[in-house]
């Protein structure tokens, strides 16, 4: 499908990857890691053609199509969540319209016999036929599989995109990269914005996909399901091996060592070969021996062991004064958005110096609860801060926050004070940003330098609270681990919204479950919560309802060609009752309106109370007709 030679890609003199090399083919699910900064996402956009490369070649089969789902998106406004995701079908829309176009100018026509009409069924006959042979009567019926399996639900289908925030924006992109069945699927990240039902649907949609997948992501569970690959981007060399993240490691690893093996037993050799050198280099007769020797070492291949990255930010959170005994305390607390409610009469209380888990499926309030303490949206009932508390808030989505225009330098400039800001470059330097790379502007930073960013950010500002919601996105494995160090180290208040039990562990000493609008309190670390709610892990708990599950499956079941066809026929023939219908209501709700204004004058028509009668009886016809075919769709669902 693909095949990349000698690539080489440098940014300010310096090289992300040089002469980097490998193939895809098709059933390669490959798990592409790194370190922030590494190139990852600079690779993806390269194969996507978003972005040029310095030197080498990448070479395409003919016809293969790329789906990339990238981080920024930009949808055209005004479209439904349905519409927006039937532009993954260009064709089948296009022959729809031409289908629609062609039916009509039949309907304004009489000449039946004549060899225009002819031609005009000729053509309703062939791009029937093409309409059929590219999914056509089938496409709606996967378009809606896929979204609910992503996570939406029905009455979302027709809610214009606008109204969505950009995770669920991002979840519409990746349903249309799905539905375009693309021979190379390129994800950038899928799971940032996915509950773990939506991450499982995922995982089984992705092991049975047909073409080449590369991922970038930090989800080790992810990885492993899904990958049979991993490329390592490292020091701007690649690492390929058929092996998913975790069995990679290991291979990695003993790779490593039998490499430091082999080369401490090659320097033996080599350092026993050089003594016998100066040794013979003395005596007359043994000088041939002795230049033999030499050239036997000038042509030794030299054993190298893989270079490991072990660079790493260095983190520590300072509390700035002591907080009250309560830091925070909430009653009655309640939150909607629009008829949707999110959180009702929810009470809670959290101590000074307490660590506190916030855990639960997507869409239950954890991040609504988390941007309340921190005053960030309006809300109904009391929650108030304690005396002296000084919070510092990691939001979710953190590029939001930053002013992509900016440079890395300036965005800390910006944000500090007069005590600290001298030490701006020697924190930017302890989160990796040195040299040159203090002037990249914020919006080419990838996901995982913006992160790190935001956390350089907080140490700018006197805090004694943390509230993080879900600070592992885009981090890599060796910077959650820092992250995790730091927080375990920091001696003021913790919240901390996650899904990552791995990140979880060792770092909460209580846990609130957030489910059906409450919460519930649970007096222990993670491992305890999983233990009280007898589950092994937090996909388990995260999961949906049994009814959302009956649904999906419900929606899942596969109708026939003959089924599609014919729900394709009842969905056209409902749309023109409920024009007929539309129009006789207006015609109705005018004659009624010149009865009020000129009674007399109305009525003086010839025939006009037999004519009012029949135009109600025709509604009354329309109606029923109507609710004849909606019954019929009904039946279908």
């Amino acid at each position: 499908m693909l095949n990349i030679h000698n690539l080489s890609v440098s940014f300010q003199g310096e090289f992300l990857f040089e002469e980097i090399a490998f193939r895809l083919g098709g059933g390669d699910r490959v798990g592409l890691i790194g370190k922030n900064g590494a190139g990852k996402s600079t690779l993806l956009k390269i194969i996507a053609g978003d972005q040029e490369y310095d030197t080498g070649q990448l070479a395409l089969e003919k016809d293969i199509q790329i789906g990339f789902l990238r981080q920024d998106i930009d949808f055209v406004a005004g479209r439904t969540v349905l519409e927006e995701s039937y532009q993954a079908f260009q064709l089948i829309k296009k022959l729809e319209f031409e289908i629609e176009e062609v039916n009509n100018e039949l309907s304004v026509r009489d000449d039946y016999e004549s060899k225009e009409y002819a031609a005009l069924i000729d053509k309703t006959t062939e791009l029937q036929q093409q309409y059929e042979i590219h999914g056509g009567y089938n496409y709606q019926g996967e378009t809606e599989k896929i979204l609910q399996g992503l996570g939406f639900q029905r009455e979302d289908f027709n809610k214009l995109t606008d109204t969505f925030s950009g995770g669920w924006r991002m979840r519409i992109e990746l349903a249309k990269l799905l539905l375009q069945k693309n021979d190379i699927l390129l994800l950038d990240e899928p799971t940032n914005h996915l509950d773990i039902e939506s991450i499982i649907w995922l995982e089984n949609f992705l092991k049975n996909y047909q073409g080449a997948v590369v991922i970038v992501s930090h989800d080790k569970m992810f990885l492993d399901n899904v990958t049979n690959r991993t490329i390592e981007i490292s020091l701007g060399r690649i690492y390929d091996y058929n092996k998913p993240y975790s069995k990679y490691l290991i291979l990695r690893e003993e790779i490593r060592e039998q490499q430091i093996a082999a080369q401490k037993n090659q320097q033996k050799h080599i350092e026993h070969t050089e003594k016998l050198i100066e040794k013979f280099r003395a005596k007359a007769n043994k000088a041939t021996m002795a230049q033999s020797l030499i050239k036997k070492l000038d042509k030794l291949d030299r054993i190298e062991v893989d270079q490991e990255d072990n660079s790493v930010m260095s983190l520590n959170f300072p509390i700035s004064i002591v907080p009250g005994k309560i830091v925070v305390e909430a009653s009655g607390v309640s939150k909607n958005y629009g008829n949707k409610k999110v959180l009702s009469n929810v009470d809670l209380v959290i101590e000074r110096d307490s660590k506190t888990a916030f855990v639960g499926q997507n869409g239950q309030g954890k991040s609504t609860l988390a941007k309340m303490i921190v005053n960030e949206i309006p809300f109904e009932g009391n929650l108030k801060l304690g005396h002296n508390v000084q919070i510092g808030y990691f939001a979710q989505n953190q590029a939001e926050y930053l002013d992509g225009n900016k440079t890395v330098e300036d965005t800390m400039v910006d944000a500090a004070n007069e005590s600290n800001r001298t030490k701006v470059r020697d924190i930017l330097g302890a989160f990796l940003f040195r040299g040159e790379e203090v002037d990249k502007k914020v919006k080419v930073l990838s996901g995982g330098e913006r992160n790190r960013l935001a956390l350089a950010k907080l140490l700018l500002q006197p805090l004694n609270v943390l509230v993080m919601d879900e600070p592992t996105n885009h981090l890599d494995i060796k910077s959650k681990n820092v992250l995790k160090e730091a927080l375990q180290k920091f001696e003021g208040t913790l919240i901390l919204v996650s899904h990552d039990r791995d990140f979880l562990q060792g770092l909460t000493n209580k846990v609130y479950e957030f489910k059906d609008h409450k919460i519930k309190e649970y007096l222990g670390d993670i491992d305890y919560y999983l233990e009280s709610r007898k589950v092994e892990n937090l996909r388990e708990v995260e999961k949906r309802t049994i009814v959302k599950e009956e649904l999906s499956n419900k929606s899942e079941k596969k109708q026939s060609y003959e089924d599609q066809k014919k729900l394709k026929s009842l969905n056209n023939k409902l749309s023109k009752v409920e024009a007929k219908i539309n129009a006789l209501e207006k015609e109705i709700k005018n004659i009624d309106v010149e009865l009020e204004i000129n009674y007399e004058a109305t009525i003086a028509e010839e025939n006009f109370f037999d004519k009012y009668q029949h135009k109600k009886d025709d509604l009354e016809q329309l109606m029923e007709e109507w609710e004849a075919v909606q019954e019929e769709i009904d039946n279908f669902s």
